[in-house]
Protein backbone atom coordinates (compact mmCIF):
# COMPACT_ATOMS: atom_id res chain seq x y z
CA UNK A 1 0.00 0.00 0.00
CA UNK A 2 1.33 3.75 -1.03
CA UNK A 3 1.83 5.96 1.95
CA UNK A 4 1.39 8.95 -0.33
CA UNK A 5 -1.85 7.40 -1.29
CA UNK A 6 -2.98 5.90 1.92
CA UNK A 7 -6.70 8.05 2.66
CA UNK A 8 -8.39 5.25 3.92
CA UNK A 9 -5.92 4.99 6.51
CA UNK A 10 -6.63 8.59 7.77
CA UNK A 11 -10.12 7.73 9.00
CA UNK A 12 -9.12 5.30 11.51
CA UNK A 13 -9.15 7.91 14.17
CA UNK A 14 -8.91 6.51 17.85
CA UNK A 15 -11.89 6.83 20.23
CA UNK A 16 -9.76 8.80 22.59
CA UNK A 17 -9.11 11.65 20.16
CA UNK A 18 -11.95 12.02 18.97
CA UNK A 19 -11.78 15.93 19.60
CA UNK A 20 -9.95 16.50 16.10
CA UNK A 21 -13.32 15.78 14.07
CA UNK A 22 -14.15 19.59 15.04
CA UNK A 23 -10.40 20.36 13.99
CA UNK A 24 -11.47 20.94 10.59
CA UNK A 25 -14.57 23.22 11.24
CA UNK A 26 -12.67 25.29 13.83
CA UNK A 27 -9.81 25.96 11.14
CA UNK A 28 -12.86 27.48 8.26
CA UNK A 29 -14.84 29.34 11.28
CA UNK A 30 -12.14 30.86 12.60
CA UNK A 31 -10.41 31.60 9.12
CA UNK A 32 -14.07 33.45 8.16
CA UNK A 33 -14.00 35.27 11.69
CA UNK A 34 -10.69 36.53 10.41
CA UNK A 35 -11.56 37.78 6.62
CA UNK A 36 -14.79 39.36 8.26
CA UNK A 37 -13.09 41.40 10.90
CA UNK A 38 -10.24 42.46 7.89
CA UNK A 39 -13.17 43.88 5.94
CA UNK A 40 -14.67 45.46 8.86
CA UNK A 41 -13.46 49.35 9.68
CA UNK A 42 -10.91 49.95 12.48
CA UNK A 43 -7.50 49.81 12.97
CA UNK A 44 -5.42 46.70 11.36
CA UNK A 45 -4.11 44.05 14.10
CA UNK A 46 -0.63 42.87 14.18
CA UNK A 47 0.37 39.94 13.80
CA UNK A 48 1.29 38.33 17.41
CA UNK A 49 4.55 36.92 18.12
CA UNK A 50 5.08 33.36 18.96
CA UNK A 51 5.96 32.76 22.57
CA UNK A 52 9.49 31.62 23.13
CA UNK A 53 8.08 29.12 25.22
CA UNK A 54 5.85 27.42 22.59
CA UNK A 55 9.03 27.11 19.85
CA UNK A 56 11.31 26.07 22.19
CA UNK A 57 8.29 22.92 22.65
CA UNK A 58 7.84 22.22 18.87
CA UNK A 59 11.54 22.32 18.10
CA UNK A 60 12.31 19.89 20.97
CA UNK A 61 9.43 17.76 19.65
CA UNK A 62 10.38 17.78 15.64
CA UNK A 63 14.14 16.62 16.37
CA UNK A 64 12.70 13.74 18.70
CA UNK A 65 10.63 12.63 15.47
CA UNK A 66 13.63 13.49 13.15
CA UNK A 67 15.79 11.11 15.40
CA UNK A 68 12.88 8.40 15.22
CA UNK A 69 12.51 9.15 11.77
CA UNK A 70 16.20 8.25 10.88
CA UNK A 71 16.28 5.38 13.17
CA UNK A 72 13.55 4.12 11.75
CA UNK A 73 15.14 4.28 8.53
CA UNK A 74 17.85 2.07 9.94
CA UNK A 75 15.72 -1.05 10.74
CA UNK A 76 13.70 -0.81 8.18
CA UNK A 77 16.69 -1.63 5.63
CA UNK A 78 18.12 -3.70 8.17
CA UNK A 79 15.31 -6.06 7.70
CA UNK A 80 15.38 -9.28 5.60
CA UNK A 81 11.75 -10.04 4.70
CA UNK A 82 13.03 -12.66 1.99
CA UNK A 83 13.87 -14.48 4.67
CA UNK A 84 10.75 -14.64 6.64
CA UNK A 85 8.99 -18.02 6.89
CA UNK A 86 5.74 -16.66 5.43
CA UNK A 87 3.85 -16.89 2.07
CA UNK A 88 5.50 -15.04 -0.61
CA UNK A 89 2.14 -12.80 -0.65
CA UNK A 90 2.68 -11.42 2.85
CA UNK A 91 6.40 -11.41 2.50
CA UNK A 92 5.52 -9.42 -1.28
CA UNK A 93 2.62 -6.84 0.90
CA UNK A 94 5.10 -6.17 3.92
CA UNK A 95 7.93 -5.63 1.23
CA UNK A 96 5.52 -2.78 -0.45
CA UNK A 97 4.55 -1.30 3.32
CA UNK A 98 8.46 -0.79 3.83
CA UNK A 99 9.25 1.03 0.54
CA UNK A 100 5.88 3.23 1.39
CA UNK A 101 7.11 4.20 4.71
CA UNK A 102 10.79 4.85 3.82
CA UNK A 103 9.37 6.75 0.66
CA UNK A 104 7.58 9.13 3.39
CA UNK A 105 10.02 9.48 6.00
CA UNK A 106 12.17 10.50 3.40
CA UNK A 107 10.23 13.26 1.59
CA UNK A 108 7.38 13.88 3.16
CA UNK A 109 7.87 13.72 6.73
CA UNK A 110 11.00 16.30 5.76
CA UNK A 111 9.02 18.48 4.15
CA UNK A 112 5.70 19.15 6.31
CA UNK A 113 8.58 19.16 9.16
CA UNK A 114 10.23 22.56 7.46
CA UNK A 115 6.56 23.92 7.12
CA UNK A 116 6.08 23.40 10.74
CA UNK A 117 8.68 25.28 11.59
CA UNK A 118 8.40 28.14 8.93
CA UNK A 119 5.32 28.60 11.15
CA UNK A 120 5.40 26.65 14.58
CA UNK A 121 1.57 27.40 15.21
CA UNK A 122 -0.08 27.19 12.03
CA UNK A 123 -2.60 24.72 12.98
CA UNK A 124 -3.32 23.97 9.51
CA UNK A 125 0.29 22.33 9.42
CA UNK A 126 0.02 21.10 12.87
CA UNK A 127 -3.03 19.16 11.81
CA UNK A 128 -1.08 17.84 8.30
CA UNK A 129 1.84 16.50 10.29
CA UNK A 130 -0.08 14.71 12.66
CA UNK A 131 -2.40 13.33 9.91
CA UNK A 132 0.95 11.76 8.20
CA UNK A 133 2.47 10.35 11.25
CA UNK A 134 -1.04 9.02 12.19
CA UNK A 135 -1.05 7.63 8.59
CA UNK A 136 2.25 6.18 9.11
CA UNK A 137 1.63 4.52 12.67
CA UNK A 138 -1.32 2.13 10.65
CA UNK A 139 0.94 1.37 8.33
CA UNK A 140 4.41 0.51 10.31
CA UNK A 141 2.25 -1.30 12.79
CA UNK A 142 0.96 -4.30 10.70
CA UNK A 143 4.98 -4.66 9.68
CA UNK A 144 5.88 -4.58 12.91
CA UNK A 145 3.28 -7.47 13.43
CA UNK A 146 4.47 -9.54 11.06
CA UNK A 147 8.57 -8.97 11.85
CA UNK A 148 7.22 -10.25 15.43
CA UNK A 149 5.76 -13.20 13.91
CA UNK A 150 7.92 -14.26 10.95
CA UNK A 151 10.99 -12.23 11.53
CA UNK A 152 13.95 -12.50 13.96
CA UNK A 153 14.21 -11.28 17.98
CA UNK A 154 16.36 -8.26 16.81
CA UNK A 155 14.45 -7.26 13.89
CA UNK A 156 10.99 -7.31 15.81
CA UNK A 157 12.60 -5.39 18.84
CA UNK A 158 14.01 -2.48 16.60
CA UNK A 159 10.68 -1.68 14.82
CA UNK A 160 8.75 -2.49 18.12
CA UNK A 161 11.13 0.52 19.27
CA UNK A 162 10.57 2.43 16.11
CA UNK A 163 7.12 2.34 16.32
CA UNK A 164 7.04 3.02 19.95
CA UNK A 165 9.24 6.51 18.98
CA UNK A 166 6.31 7.17 16.45
CA UNK A 167 3.70 7.39 18.78
CA UNK A 168 5.09 9.01 21.66
CA UNK A 169 5.69 11.97 18.60
CA UNK A 170 2.27 11.72 17.57
CA UNK A 171 0.59 12.08 21.23
CA UNK A 172 2.93 14.91 21.58
CA UNK A 173 1.45 16.68 18.70
CA UNK A 174 -1.98 15.62 19.32
CA UNK A 175 -1.59 17.40 22.92
CA UNK A 176 0.11 20.44 21.11
CA UNK A 177 -2.79 20.78 18.64
CA UNK A 178 -5.27 20.81 20.88
CA UNK A 179 -3.60 23.64 22.94
CA UNK A 180 -3.25 25.46 19.84
CA UNK A 181 -6.94 25.04 19.19
CA UNK A 182 -7.99 26.20 22.59
CA UNK A 183 -6.09 29.17 22.32
CA UNK A 184 -7.17 30.09 18.65
CA UNK A 185 -10.81 29.46 19.82
CA UNK A 186 -10.25 32.43 22.40
CA UNK A 187 -8.62 34.49 19.55
CA UNK A 188 -12.09 33.56 17.52
CA UNK A 189 -14.23 34.47 20.33
CA UNK A 190 -12.59 37.94 20.58
CA UNK A 191 -12.50 38.33 16.72
CA UNK A 192 -16.43 38.00 17.08
CA UNK A 193 -16.93 40.45 19.54
CA UNK A 194 -14.84 43.23 17.78
CA UNK A 195 -16.84 42.54 14.86
CA UNK A 196 -20.41 42.79 17.24
CA UNK A 197 -18.82 46.05 18.84
CA UNK A 198 -18.09 47.68 15.41
CA UNK A 199 -21.84 46.46 14.23
CA UNK A 200 -23.16 48.36 17.21
CA UNK A 201 -21.02 51.11 16.85
CA UNK A 202 -21.84 51.59 13.38
CA UNK A 203 -25.98 51.14 13.70
CA UNK A 204 -25.86 53.62 17.26
CA UNK A 205 -23.72 56.30 16.02
CA UNK A 206 -26.10 59.92 16.62
CA UNK A 207 -26.35 61.96 13.19
CA UNK A 208 -23.93 64.85 12.95
CA UNK A 209 -25.49 68.45 13.31
CA UNK A 210 -26.41 69.94 10.17
CA UNK A 211 -23.43 72.99 9.04
CA UNK A 212 -24.68 76.57 7.80
CA UNK A 213 -22.32 77.52 5.32
CA UNK A 214 -22.32 81.28 5.18
CA UNK A 215 -20.96 82.68 1.55
CA UNK A 216 -18.45 85.27 2.55
CA UNK A 217 -18.15 86.31 -0.83
CA UNK A 218 -21.34 87.54 -1.90
CA UNK A 219 -20.67 91.23 -3.13
CA UNK A 220 -21.75 94.51 -0.68
CA UNK A 221 -25.26 95.83 -1.24
CA UNK A 222 -25.57 98.96 -2.85
CA UNK A 223 -26.63 101.95 -0.21
CA UNK A 224 -30.14 103.73 -1.46
CA UNK A 225 -29.74 106.86 -1.75
CA UNK A 226 -32.21 109.50 -0.14
CA UNK A 227 -34.44 111.26 -2.59
CA UNK A 228 -34.25 115.19 -1.77
CA UNK A 229 -37.36 117.51 -1.92
CA UNK A 230 -36.22 120.97 -3.80
CA UNK A 231 -37.39 124.14 -1.71
CA UNK A 232 -39.90 126.19 -2.50
CA UNK A 233 -38.80 130.03 -4.02
CA UNK A 234 -38.42 132.98 -2.04
CA UNK A 235 -41.15 135.86 -2.76
CA UNK A 236 -39.87 138.35 -4.85
CA UNK A 237 -39.80 141.92 -3.72
CA UNK A 238 -41.05 145.03 -6.32
CA UNK A 239 -37.69 146.84 -6.95
CA UNK A 240 -37.55 150.70 -6.03
CA UNK A 241 -35.45 153.45 -7.99
CA UNK A 242 -33.29 155.39 -6.70
CA UNK A 243 -33.89 158.49 -4.86
CA UNK A 244 -38.03 157.75 -4.52
CA UNK A 245 -39.53 157.51 -1.71
CA UNK A 246 -40.14 153.76 0.10
CA UNK A 247 -44.16 154.04 -0.15
CA UNK A 248 -45.70 153.57 3.46
CA UNK A 249 -48.88 151.14 3.92
CA UNK A 250 -51.81 152.66 3.87
CA UNK A 251 -53.64 152.30 7.03
CA UNK A 252 -57.06 151.05 6.52
CA UNK A 253 -59.87 153.37 6.58
CA UNK A 254 -62.58 152.70 9.23
CA UNK A 255 -66.03 153.71 8.18
CA UNK A 256 -67.48 157.03 9.60
CA UNK A 257 -70.79 156.52 12.31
Amino acid sequence: MDMLGASDHLMKLCPACGWRYWVLPFLVAAAAATAQVASSPGPAASAQPVPYASVSQLNLMLSQLEQAGQATQVDLAKLRIEKWKTDSNTKRGTQADVESIQRNLQMALPEIVGELRASPENIATTFKLYRNLDALYDVFGPVVESAGAFGSRDEFQSVQNDLSSLERSRRALAERMETLAGAKEGELTQLRTQVRDLKAAATTQPTPPKKVVVDDTEPPKKPVKKKTVPKPPKPSTPATAPGAATPTPTQPQTPQQ
